[in-house]
């Protein structure tokens, strides 16, 4: 009996293997409708997933799907292929790492590699372990006795050691541990580029008035400037665990099995400016975010320790063609002022401010640019400013056969000019 059913499983064995010898075989005799069939299914769950947090599970389907063809078919050995479909291969190799279990930041190595090798420039400061400064950044209520501490210390610390911090309420995304938290307070701390120490961008989730819940989360982003223009930049979450003796310990995200998140969906820059809630920046304190957003910008090119290879994800937001946009949005669109505003590649781009490109997050984009902040310097009606977002969304994710969007058209290999 034994004898019989390993006969049958060798025989249905043989079958599977069999029928994906010829799947694979189509796919490579007309690679060219294979490619855009799938892309036009990845292109169009992509957008439902930035749409709709509830499409994500059904976008990662269809990634799983693809890049499993891939690695059945061995498409990524076939040269002829490769060379043909390089775009789409890299791409989905790049956007595929965060499906794996241990790369959920969506580097290029496993999650306990990354943060064993950026230990150095992700750690939080020992003077901002102080257990009384914790106690106290963690509620509103008590928020100004931990700035009291901060300017303590400000006074036996050198003029280019000084800490740059304040208070304010963000007007984009939630907490990891907490989407309905918005409080913050920042607390920038200078490094030193010659000696390859990083300016680190410590900040604090902030409780809200009166709620029992607390805040867990305290985000670290690194910045490591290099004489090229260019900077490399390291992330970290770290929760705080509220124990019932009212000590507060603060251990990383990823040891104490929280998971977490591609720091780059949010990050395309690196770090990111802070505009915030108008009115929740203290007078006292305004100057202080100035200087922190002047520093942001005096940062350079975002480069990511290697860690990343963003040239992989392509082309961002406004980077189509002034023929693609008369064809897609009729002639004339270009001189309304919502297509003078569709600027965004001029500096996120890979020699700028880095690409604005597949993955990113819904909230922080359409925050910047209906929100008033984006495209910076300029003005514009609350109409002009939707009809622009939308605009920016439609021509990135556009499937048109005729004249197929930014992400398709680069996945396609077509109109390999465009900046990235």
């Amino acid at each position: 009996m034994g004898f019989k059913l390993c006969l049958v499983f060798a025989g249905l064995l043989f079958v599977v293997n069999a029928a994906q010898a010829s799947q694979c075989e189509q796919v490579k005799a007309q690679p060219d409708a294979w490619v855009t069939v799938q892309v036009d299914a990845f292109v169009q769950a992509a957008l439902n997933a930035f749409e709709n947090d509830r499409a994500l599970s059904a976008y990662e389907r269809v990634l799983d799907r693809i890049a499993g063809k891939i690695r059945e078919c061995k498409l990524s050995e076939d040269q002829d292929f490769l060379s043909r479909y390089r775009n789409f291969l890299e791409f989905i190799d790049a956007a595929g790492l965060e499906r794996r279990s241990d790369h959920e930041l969506g580097f290029l190595v496993p999650d306990k590699q990354y943060f064993a090798e950026t230990r150095q420039f992700v750690g939080i400061p020992e003077f901002l372990l102080d257990s009384t400064f914790i106690r106290n950044v963690s509620r509103y209520e008590t928020l100004e006795q931990a700035k009291s501490y901060l300017r303590q210390l400000n006074s036996s610390r050198a003029a280019d050691e000084q800490l740059i911090f304040f208070s304010y309420k963000s007007r984009h995304l939630g907490t990891p541990d907490n989407d309905d938290s918005y409080r913050r307070l920042l607390i920038v701390v200078p490094g030193n580029a010659e000696k390859g120490l990083p300016d680190k961008w410590v900040q604090f989730g902030v409780t809200d008035p009166g709620l029992r819940k607390r805040v867990r989360n305290v985000s670290v982003v690194s910045a490591v400037p290099a004489a090229n223009g260019t900077f490399n930049a390291y992330f970290k979450d770290f929760y705080r665990t509220y124990r019932r003796d009212g000590s507060i310990p603060i251990e990383g995200r990823w040891e104490v099995g929280e998971g977490d998140d591609n720091c780059t969906m949010c990050h395309k820059s690196g770090i990111l400016p802070i505009f915030p809630v108008s009115g929740t920046v203290s007078a006292a304190e305004r100057q202080a975010m100035l200087t922190v957003n002047e520093r942001f910008r005096s940062y350079g090119s975002p480069r990511f320790g290697g860690y990343l290879d963003q040239r992989k994800l392509g082309p961002g937001l406004s980077s189509a063609t002034p023929e693609d946009r008369r064809l897609r949005f009729g002639p004339g669109f270009e001189q309304t002022r919502a297509a003078k505003a569709m600027v965004c590649s001029s500096c996120h781009n890979s020699e700028r401010l880095g690409a604005l490109n597949w993955p990113m997050d819904k909230i922080l984009i359409k925050s910047y640019v209906t929100g008033g902040q984006m495209p910076f310097g300029q003005s514009l009606s609350n109409s002009d400013r939707e009809l622009a977002y939308s605009s920016l969304i439609q021509e990135y994710f556009a499937t048109d056969k005729r004249n197929p969007g930014v992400l398709k058209s680069w996945l396609l290999g077509l109109n390999q000019n465009r900046e990235r």
